[in-house]
């Protein structure tokens, strides 16, 4: 599929019209597609003010002009469905990587749908190398932290934790991981090497680990759920967006069309960018768009919330693309009708076992390759 950087599109005008520059075009393309932006925000967001987020977080990466431009558009819409800002809230951020963009959900923006799903409250922090603290473990997990400190150095950092507190439970979930161990944890996972979002942001990527681990206890929301399959599939280097039954779903599995190469001007790149992005990102709102009376001579009953729900469990198995994203979409099963227990749990074993055959597989091959 041919891609459309902002940089192309504003090399690509015409000699003699006036070139507007990246940021300009960002924001042009922005004003193009509001409505559609507009349409997937919940009530408690507005489309100028996510608009001028990403803008600004784009001001402060070049690198992010230098990717698709869908890819930008596609994951300020992600955002926009878990309901989460872009940049100076820390709620989530726009990472660009091998000419894409996606978005990964900052330790705020966890925190965040944690708390709107109101069954469980987390809270995440750091230690640093002047700060004393006491941590029990077992029956009666606890930890508290006996002065405060005077460094804000990322590299002063010597520990990272998270607290989790269910409702109805007795005790809370905590963890508490030195940097070192969470350093030894990026490594393991990381399949993007320096350009991995932590060398730029240590801080935030030290409070989302442990954070990551305690909200395995917690019960999970799709938002929540889908936000945690972003940050797995992010390590990965790969690009998702939220479809339109808010299932997870590769950017490059969507129907886009081609983008021209910019041979026959901006002018009509721009249409053809346009033409590319509205069956790619209007999947989510077209349900929500059409009229309920709409078509009603041949529309089909509607599905029970339940089983659509179970559906979208289902397809979050069979698209997991690793053993933690496959486990908290296994997490959901319980809250399927019992009927769909038995098949739900089959696929659950089935899906493990294919990725930890291709884990053993991928690791056997590393190994190969050092000998």
């Amino acid at each position: 599929m041919a891609t459309t950087s902002l940089t192309a599109l504003r090399e690509n005008n015409a000699p003699t019209e006036k070139k507007s520059s990246p940021q300009q075009t960002l924001s042009d393309f922005f004003q193009k597609h509001k409505a559609q932006l507009e349409m997937a925000l919940p009530t408690h967001l507005k489309p100028d003010r996510m608009m001028r987020l990403a803008l600004t977080q784009f001001s402060q990466n070049a690198e992010l002009a230098k990717c698709d431009i869908r890819t930008i558009f596609a994951s300020v819409i992600v955002a926009a469905q878990l309901g989460l800002e872009i940049g100076i809230t820390g709620q989530g951020y726009l990472v660009p990587y091998k000419g894409k963009c996606t978005f990964v959900p900052g330790w705020q923006g966890l925190v965040d749908l944690v708390a709107r799903a109101g069954r469980a409250v987390v809270y995440t922090g750091v230690i640093y190398s002047d700060q004393k603290y006491t941590f029990t473990d077992g029956a009666r997990r606890d930890l508290v932290i006996h002065n405060e400190t005077s460094l804000d150095d990322p590299l002063d950092i010597t520990h990272a934790y998270a607290i989790g507190w269910i409702k109805g439970a007795d005790i809370p979930v905590v963890e508490l991981w030195p940097i070192s161990k969470i350093a030894r944890h990026r490594d393991k996972v990381n399949k993007v090497g320096q350009k991995h979002y932590s060398f730029n942001n240590w801080e935030m990527y030290a409070r989302k680990v442990p954070l990551l681990q305690v909200i395995k206890y917690v019960p999970k929301s799709v938002e929540l759920s889908n936000a945690i399959a972003l940050d797995a599939a992010s390590e990965d280097g790969k690009n998702f967006t939220i479809d339109g039954d808010g299932l997870i779903a590769p950017i490059s599995d969507l129907n886009t069309p081609d983008v021209d190469d910019g041979q026959h001007g901006a002018e009509n790149d721009t249409q053809r960018v346009e033409s590319a992005q509205e069956p790619a990102q209007t999947t989510t709102i077209a349900t929500a768009a059409a009229p309920s009376h709409a078509n009603s001579a041949q529309a089909e009953p509607e599905q029970d919330p339940a089983e659509r729900e179970a559906d979208k469990i289902e397809q979050q198995l069979r698209n997991a693309t690793s053993e933690d994203t496959l486990d908290i979409a296994a997490d959901l099963i319980s809250s399927t009708p019992k009927h769909r227990h038995k098949a739900l749990n089959a696929l659950f074993r089935e899906r493990r076992a294919a990725l930890q055959e291709g884990a053993q597989s991928s690791k056997q091959a590393t190994l190969i390759q050092m000998d």
